[in-house]
């Protein structure tokens, strides 16, 4: 508690001076009573001034608490972000930006920096970004092997965070059904086996006269390229060869022939809004796979062995995929779509790192994100709003997750 001021000290020492020396005197003991009133007064009023000091201290005090407990984790740092090259994973990047803003973080517009995983995760460990919320796994672990320049690998660098989609990635090939139906061709063993059917598909493919099936496969660099190499080396089907290109060009094709009736084979996946187009059942269907390629790597490619796709098997009917018995051999595992991050990132930031763990979004809800993009919302602010409906749309959710990121 505060002292006394000055004034009612001295008017109290005063009156006390005065009484002691009156001795009775009717006049002094008047005025002593006086000052001792006067000092009184003083000292109540000085005893409110404290109290009400105290109050504002306190007051303060708890706004302060307040202002601190509601600080966000993020505030004051930038977290640079990637996305993959690939459409289908823009409006998810977004979702997870916006959350990490919702902490305070300021972070990078992911269309800045636009990668292929086979640079992606070379430069996530060298710490040219953050994370991405694009891996494929276990596809992408191949790059875990690739070695740093002091001679660690990048997956001593990197840890995959979270649970965003577990088996949420849907691969396979898919075959013109009116062409699998006339030559009964459901599996690429038997294509790779049927001269008939390979003649016809040689005709039109994108090397048409060359003696092979010039399927679609992937845009180089995405992984899948790689796995698909893998595989028609592994299955021995010396009649197939993969086209790689620009896989927008490549689907557009593949629509355009299944649309039309005429041979074409295109590696897909989902989610993607490619199965709005390419509807299994209606202009085409799974292709099966008899065996499933693991992990004995016989294109010698860094890392390959983690391209086993085991168990390569996937819940699909006969109806969708005629060489299915119980279930569809596809020859693809259903991929786990996964944010990866930088370790010493984590390391120095544990809100951001609890944030990934608890972000999982579902497969139809991105589907949806992806058909929407393929009708027109293809630009960087349209997803934006995408990902921000979905947000508001979500919010108890996200509220959860903000809060446990919180601590």
């Amino acid at each position: 508690m505060r002292k006394l001021n000055k004034t009612a000290l001295f008017a109290l020492l005063a009156a006390l001076g005065l009484i002691a020396a009156a001795c009775g005197s009717d006049s002094v003991t008047d005025a002593a009573t006086e000052v001792v009133e006067d000092a009184a007064d003083a000292a109540e009023e000085a005893v409110e001034e404290v109290a009400e000091e105290a109050e504002e201290a306190m007051e303060e005090g708890e706004e302060a608490m307040e202002e601190a407990m509601s600080e966000l984790p993020g505030e004051g740092i930038t977290v640079t972000m990637a996305r993959a090259d690939w459409s289908t994973g823009y409006f998810q990047a977004y979702v997870y930006q916006q959350l990490m803003q919702e902490l305070g973080y300021e972070v990078t517009d992911p269309a800045e920096l636009e990668l292929g995983p086979s640079l992606a995760y070379l430069s996530m460990a060298q710490g040219e970004f953050d994370f991405w919320v694009n891996s494929w796994y276990p596809g992408h672990f191949s790059w875990h092997e690739a070695e740093m320049p002091d001679g660690s690998k990048v997956g001593d660098h990197v840890s995959i965070v979270g649970e965003e989609m577990i088996a949420g990635g849907l691969q396979g090939f898919l075959i013109t059904k009116a062409f699998a139906d006339e030559f009964g061709v459901y599996t690429l063993d038997e294509l790779n086996n049927n001269a008939d059917a390979l003649a016809a598909f040689d005709a039109g493919d994108p090397v048409p006269g060359n003696g092979f099936a010039d399927i679609y496969g992937c845009q180089e660099s995405w992984t899948c390229d790689n796995i698909i190499t893998n595989m028609i080396a592994f299955s021995g089907w010396e009649n197939i060869q993969q086209t790689i290109a620009g896989y927008d060009a490549m689907i557009a094709e593949a629509v355009a022939k299944a649309d039309a009736g005429e041979p074409m084979v295109i590696y897909t996946w989902t989610p993607s809004a490619y199965i709005t187009q390419l509807v299994p059942g209606q202009n085409v269907y799974w292709a099966g796979v008899e065996t499933v390629l693991d992990d004995s790597n016989p294109t010698g490619d860094e890392g390959g062995e983690a391209h086993d796709q085991r168990p390569g098997t996937a819940a699909i009917g006969t109806d969708v995929c005629p060489a299915a018995t119980d279930t569809c051999q596809t020859g693809w595992a259903a991929a786990d779509i996964l944010a990866t991050a930088n370790n010493d990132f984590l390391a120095a930031n544990p809100a951001a790192e609890a944030l990934l763990e608890q972000i999982t979004l579902s497969v139809i809800d991105v589907s949806l994100a992806n058909v929407e993009q393929g009708n027109g919302c293809d630009t960087s602010e349209c997803i934006q709003g995408l990902a921000a409906t979905w947000i508001e749309n979500n919010r108890d959710l996200v509220d959860g997750w903000l809060a446990a990121a919180k601590g």
